[in-house]
């Protein structure tokens, strides 16, 4: 009787797929037929039902398999991200980046301070706080897309997320450094692995966003293909990254970076991936879900509520107050602070990281962040399906609303 399977059947990365598409997509299903609830929430409740801290049906080892899953997920979510930001505008909108720099610098200090008054100080809470900078592209462009938004604050709190991005990448590069020297490591070790990092990246994401540019103008009489395009340069974007030892989540945004800011008439900046990419949402929201650390969360809620507070509170006043100073109604600045409070892809790669290469201090960082990443993502989509609605924008989805009770 040995053709007949074991029990219980092995689990493998396609039938991981399987399940985290065709679960999360009956809880996005039930969760959008709430008005207010974000079916992001949804795909997440199954994820947290499913994995290793509910009914454990997909394990530590199937969590593993389907990271290549979410991997690729998230690039694609970051090269999108990064077609918010055309460097030729971006340097002419200088308010912009003024706010992006007072939001950067004030999380910083804000967190900094908030983890002192709970006992975390010095490079582990140095290290947290960089990371703090980031949010969630794929909460703000799901969520976003979800609602039909477009306007001034959606393509605002676009390009805040992007720039923000860079922001937290480049400081945390810049304090790895230390802890390099409090584990002992020659100067060429301390100085040379961060920079490598960063600007092999940057390097990297520069080149293929050239070559992308390059190969949309020499096909844009067949634009079938420019999507394998696009999806083949982000793919080899992150195994690139993985085969020379840098960072696939700064690579894909600087990827789309490049390819926005090269482009003089539209060839691949505004391709439309169409229905499919929904998939790659749902598979890393159920991911994200079933990711959750309870334990953690219970162990560090000092920590952790105290980093969520101090990061709300720096991204709403600065966005709020400087975006105030320079121009932009209160209303606006305050949605799009709001639209910045998820936190997940960058900051759990970033937390991975430190782990890895320092595991006695990120063991302290990855506990903290990953909790507080707990927090902003279970209560992120509700807040910023809201912060859509207040914003002012127009969104598509009230309009469908009010056709049909019309």
């Amino acid at each position: 009787m040995n053709f007949l399977p074991g029990w219980p059947p092995e689990i493998n990365t396609l039938l991981l797929f399987g399940l985290l598409l065709f679960g999360g997509a009956l809880g996005g299903y039930f969760a959008h037929r709430l008005r207010w609830l974000p079916s992001i929430t949804g795909f997440m409740a199954v994820g947290l039902a499913v994995g290793p801290q509910g009914l454990g049906l997909v394990g530590p080892e199937g969590m593993a398999q389907a990271k290549i899953i979410v991997d690729v997920a998230l690039a694609l979510i970051l090269y999108r991200l990064g077609l918010s930001l055309d460097l030729k505008a971006l340097l002419a909108d200088r308010r912009l980046l003024l706010v992006s720099l007072a939001e950067g610098v004030s999380t910083f200090a804000f967190i900094y301070a908030a983890l002192a008054l709970v006992g975390i100080s010095g490079v582990v809470a140095a290290v947290i706080a960089t990371i703090g900078i980031s949010s969630s592209p794929a909460v703000l462009i799901h969520v976003g897309h979800e609602l039909g938004a477009s306007g001034p604050v959606t393509q605002r709190a676009r390009a805040l997320v992007a720039l923000n991005h860079v922001m937290a990448f480049v400081a945390c590069s810049a304090v790895l450094p230390v802890l390099y020297q409090h584990n002992d490591a020659g100067w060429a070790v301390t100085l040379g692995a961060p920079a490598w990092r960063l600007l092999g990246s940057a390097a990297l994401g520069v080149a293929l966003g050239w070559l992308l540019h390059w190969a949309a103008r020499r096909t844009k009489r067949a634009s079938q293909y420019h999507l394998a395009l696009v999806i083949g340069a982000v793919m080899f974007a992150l195994g690139g990254s993985q085969s020379l030892h840098l960072s696939g989540l700064f690579a894909p945004l600087v990827l789309g970076v490049t390819v926005r800011s090269l482009e003089q008439q539209s060839l691949i900046a505004d391709l439309e991936f169409g229905a499919a990419f929904e998939l790659f949402f749902i598979a890393l929201f159920v991911y994200a879900g079933a990711n959750l650390h309870l334990a953690e969360m219970w162990h560090y809620a000092a920590a952790a509520g105290a980093f969520v507070l101090a990061r709300g509170a720096a991204k709403l006043i600065t966005v709020g107050g400087v975006g105030y100073l320079t121009g932009v109604p209160v209303r606006q600045g305050l949605s799009a602070g709001l639209l910045l409070m998820p936190m997940a892809g960058l900051a759990i790669g970033l937390t991975a990281t430190t782990l890895n290469l320092f595991p006695e201090q990120g063991a302290a960082v990855s506990a903290v962040v990953l909790a507080a990443v707990a927090v902003l993502e279970t209560i992120g989509p509700p807040v910023a399906a809201q912060a859509f609605r207040w914003s002012g924008d127009r969104l598509a989805a009230d309009e469908t609303d009010k056709e049909t009770h019309d």
